[in-house]
């Protein structure tokens, strides 16, 4: 080892080629691995955020971003729009199996005073949302039962909305301009991050009986829903399925006229999405190292050339075979460790800045680590075995001879 870092040393610029060319496949195998496991916490976390870890959806149409517009004109045309006698009908029939809360939503600016907020979402819903979802509200309440039947002028707002509107003051019992009409805020949600749709902190709640008389009455609902305490996940989804489809009549075979999104649908979606990812991190994780093994091959080809005298005069005081094995493996180990610790603390840095910025889960798991060093290790013995073979092929005299 004493020997194989001396050679190192001798030659500083051409080490220090070679561990650079490890540490980029290291930086690469570490980056790739992370991002790919970022991306499925991230939609594992925007999924719960989004729907709820344990809520689906009934909608017309859910994931219309995972089908083509004929698809999409496809199933406008088969699934009839929800509509308010659908939901009372499945609240009939819940029978303490499932909870449901329709909502409407749109885009609109919100105002007070001489500020205001573009392009915020506000979302008209029912009280049974804040059992069916958690909000997670930082100040205030969410609207009453009471306030959701007489349709009161009250709303919820995110992070987003109340820095917007209310930067320094308490956005509490405030009010502000939805569509020309007034409301007072009683609750500010925590802040939320983004989801798939944008920011999570740009919503404005209501009853959806007040969002019908600022909007009109919309086109079609969505109806949150989850299973009532002590009752499991299918048999909610299952009584909500049953029911609709006797609510629209629907024969035995007949598919289903409505969609239904679940989280574990959701998160399959951008695991499906990871996956294709993952099928091209391989090759290049794998393009990397190899790059790296030549270019390494190359660096102990070269200094076994120039030391090719000093191996004949060992060889011909008794040094075996497998010592200058050892010594050329050595060489290639310890410059392919320095490399590979390089790129793994490049890659840690990075991630760990970008975590910082983006707000997004990029920790760099040890396991990932340690795999990332073990293929730096196991490039430079591949890397090393032919110069290492043609060092011992070397006839003594001929090398002794070498200028």
């Amino acid at each position: 080892m004493r020997q194989g870092a001396s050679a190192l040393a001798a030659y500083p610029m051409r080490s220090a080629l070679g561990a650079l060319a490890i540490a980029v496949a290291v930086a690469t195998i570490v980056t790739v691995v992370t991002a790919l496991e970022g991306v499925r916490l991230y939609a594992e976390a925007t999924t719960a955020r989004t729907f709820g870890s344990d809520t689906f959806v009934i909608a017309q149409v859910a994931g219309s971003s995972r089908v083509s517009r004929r698809e999409l004109r496809e199933q406008l045309a088969r699934n009839p729009p929800i509509r308010r006698a659908d939901v009372r009908f499945l609240e009939r029939y819940a029978e303490d199996v499932a909870l449901y809360a329709p909502s409407a939503q749109t885009r609109a600016e919100v105002s007070t005073g001489a500020r205001s907020l573009e392009d915020a979402t506000v979302t008209g819903t029912t009280s049974a949302l804040a059992d069916i979802r958690d909000l997670d509200l930082e100040r205030g309440r969410f609207f009453l039962p009471t306030e959701d039947v007489g349709g009161d002028a009250v709303a919820v707002i995110g992070a987003d909305v109340a820095d917007a509107l209310f930067p320094t003051s308490d956005p509490l019992t405030q009010t502000m301009r939805v569509a020309g009409r007034r409301f007072t805020v009683i609750g500010v949600q925590a802040r939320q991050g983004s989801g798939g749709a944008g920011s999570l902190d740009k919503y404005v709640w209501m009853p959806l009986r007040a969002y019908e008389r600022a909007f009109g009455a919309p086109r079609t609902l969505q109806v949150f829903a989850k299973a009532a305490p002590g009752q499991p996940a299918s048999a909610a989804e299952g009584r909500a399925r049953t029911t609709l489809r006797a609510k629209r009549a629907l024969q035995p075979g007949v598919a289903d006229t409505f969609d239904v999104l679940t989280p574990d649908a959701a998160r399959s979606f951008v695991a499906s999405l990871s996956q294709r990812i993952g099928a091209a991190a391989g090759p290049i994780s794998l393009m990397a190292l190899l790059a790296a093994i030549v270019v390494v091959t190359n660096t102990v080809l070269v200094s076994v050339t120039q030391r090719t005298r000093e191996i004949g005069v060992r060889r011909a005081l008794g040094a075996r075979a497998s010592q200058i094995v050892q010594e050329i493996l050595a060489e290639s180990l310890l410059l392919s460790i320095a490399g590979g610790l390089a790129g793994a603390s490049a890659a840690w840095a990075l991630l760990a800045t970008l975590e910082y910025a983006l707000e997004l889960p990029l920790a760099v798991a040890p396991q990932t680590l340690a795999i990332a060093l073990l293929a730096a290790a196991g490039s430079g013995v591949v890397a090393a075995w032919y110069p290492a073979t043609r060092a011992v092929a070397l006839d003594v005299v001929t090398a002794i001879r070498t200028e």
